[in-house]
């Protein structure tokens, strides 16, 4: 499972990041990730009707490809979405000249069809495809083992920090690596998926158990985090398996082990993503239990999640529990209020509809640090859900209102 292990790709991979001035700051703007054989693959992609060219480009070729990719190119700084036909051409000639540039690095032939595209950035501005090729040029060039910060640097918009995750279990037949990248800190109210995120992993397993595990993972995960309630335009989550470590993953307690050690890694890049929500200064942890069934625990959770007033009394310090009572009654669940107990920490504020004989110093308190958790007890049955947000500050209405500009 996971370990202490500082972050690093798997055998076989290698990664970089560069600038391509695709970003008015000049900062790190072109990643490249690239396995030295073909890799299994598999992906969730956002439920936005409005996709992104990269996105539709990538189900294309997920859909009717033989699932080996051998790279994927990553640009920050434009979205490619909303850009029309035009758009899609980018993402076919970001993908042939990624393909050329590794062919003359490598010796080996690799095909346009190997090579995943992924976007993000500002919506309706088409790509500079110029400085996007002199990019994955340099990136070709700059490509190593120990890469992965650096990639993980180049897909950051308005990320204040890198987000990389690292699991390692062992097997009977050799140790496994799992390694994750994520971008995404505002327009984070995924369904099906994150903002950007790559998952690496040197296991055999074939696209199909991939993809089938790859999905439960996000629905613990990247479908559990809510910074704003906007769902992006252009949502990716791609997950690469190489085998390089000769350990296949197929059944048994060692599938049972894989599945775990991928979910870990997601819900860490999760996690990440909303403690560095746009603005924020808090990371809420949302523990909905005593549902009748997990879509019920889900739904109040989310509704929550995204509540404007919950959010600003966090940022607050504001123990203002009504609005999260409120929001668990107006999520179109049937909850009972009666039925509900709520507290802040470990200070229990709310039982058998109304307030507990609590402190008021108590419950400010216990709100008052970086990572606040609350639990609401629905009393309806046994199911629980975990919901990760953040608080919402005067930041927040500052990034978005500057973000073209």
């Amino acid at each position: 499972m996971s370990d202490t292990t500082p972050p690093q790709l798997p055998a076989g991979f290698r990664a970089a990041g560069v600038a391509a001035h695709i970003k008015k700051n000049g900062q790190p703007d072109v990643a490249l990730i690239v396995s030295a054989t073909g890799c299994s693959a598999a992906a969730v992609f956002t439920a936005n009707r409005v996709k992104a060219a990269p996105v539709l480009y990538d189900q294309e070729l997920l859909a009717t490809g033989n699932g080996h990719l051998r790279a994927v190119v990553i640009n920050s700084g434009c979205a490619n979405a909303c850009t029309g036909p035009s758009g899609l051409q980018d993402c076919l000639d970001t993908a042939s000249h990624t393909a050329g540039a590794l062919s003359d690095s490598t010796g080996q032939r690799i095909n346009p069809a190997q090579v995943a595209v992924m976007s993000t950035g500002v919506i309706g501005v088409n790509l500079p495809m110029g400085r996007l090729r002199a990019g994955i040029t340099d990136a070709v060039e700059s490509l190593s083992a120990d890469g992965l910060e650096r990639a993980a640097r180049a897909i950051m918009t308005t990320d204040t920090v890198p987000k990389i995750a690292y699991a390692r279990l062992s097997a009977p037949a050799g140790t496994v690596q799992i390694a994750g990248i994520a971008k995404g800190s505002g327009m984070i109210h995924p369904n099906l998926a994150t903002m950007l995120s790559v998952v690496m992993t040197d296991a055999a397993v074939d696209s199909d158990t991939l993809k089938t595990m790859l999905k439960d993972a996000a629905g613990l995960s990247f479908n559990r985090i809510s910074v704003d309630g906007d769902t992006s335009t252009n949502d990716t989550l791609l997950a690469l398996a190489n085998g390089a470590s000769r350990v296949v993953v197929d059944s048994g307690e060692l599938r049972g082990q894989f599945q775990r050690a991928l979910t870990q890694v997601c819900i860490d890049l999760a996690r990440q993503m909303a403690r560095d929500g746009e603005g924020a200064t808090k990371l809420i942890t949302l523990e909905i239990t005593g549902a009748p069934d997990v879509h019920t625990a889900e739904v109040v959770g989310r509704t929550i999640a995204k509540s404007p007033l919950v959010k600003t009394a966090f940022y607050g310090e504001d123990a203002n529990w009504g609005r999260i009572i409120a929001a668990a009654g107006y999520s179109g669940e049937d909850v009972e209020p009666g039925c509900m107990s709520l507290w802040f920490g470990p200070v229990l504020v709310f039982q058998n509809g109304m307030p507990t004989q609590y402190s008021e110093e108590d419950a400010t308190r216990a709100i008052q640090t970086h990572d606040v958790t609350v639990r609401l007890d629905l009393g309806l049955g046994s199911a629980t859900a975990t919901i990760w947000t953040c608080d919402l500050s005067h930041d927040y209405v500052t990034i978005n209102g500057r973000y073209r500009t």
